[in-house]
């Protein structure tokens, strides 16, 4: 398994480059969500509402990822009705804890690895799971990311990964 060591950002909010680059992130948590909507249960199955905020966070801190995490489902919602407004708090809450984790280990290990991103995916998947039973009090409602969006938790990992190495190289 190959580690890269990446360079990595800790944007703050008084530069006019953090929101330039969330709003970049946001208009890809726009974008791909509504084409994996065109897919028979596209949004549970691959969790395309996250993806952008893990590599926000990871690559340019907390930050840009909060930005990322908090705009993206209240944007899609707003214009397209998905999520749910009852699905808000939950997804919020999970975006919320990606960004967090994503920005912590990347200032921690100071590199992108499959294990470090798979390792973040779980650890937000799995504090989410927690807070959504929390919030709904429905189990299997809560653990609905780990029985049907396996694949989405996959791609995030490896597209993350991907994205965060050999796309965005700057």
């Amino acid at each position: 398994m190959q580690t890269s060591t990446v360079r990595l950002y800790s944007l703050s909010y008084r530069q006019a480059k953090t929101y330039g680059i969330a709003l970049l992130f946001v208009a890809g948590n726009i974008v791909l969500p509504q084409l994996f909507h065109l897919l028979p249960q596209g949004g549970v199955t691959w969790l395309p509402i996250y993806f952008f905020t893990l590599i926000a966070a990871y690559k340019y801190g907390w930050k840009a990822g909060l930005l990322t995490a908090v705009l993206s489902p209240v944007v899609n919602s707003l214009l397209f009705g998905m999520p749910a407004a009852a699905a808000l708090p939950a997804i919020l809450l999970k975006s919320g804890l990606l960004a967090a984790a994503a920005a912590i280990a990347a200032a921690r290990f100071q590199k992108a690895s499959l294990v470090l991103l798979a390792a973040v995916v779980v650890c937000y998947q799995g504090l989410g799971l927690i807070g959504e039973w929390a919030l709904t009090g429905d189990l299997g409602l809560a653990t609905q990311d780990f029985r049907i969006g396996i694949p989405g938790m996959i791609l995030q990992v490896v597209g993350g990964y991907f994205c965060i190495n050999y796309i965005i190289r700057k």
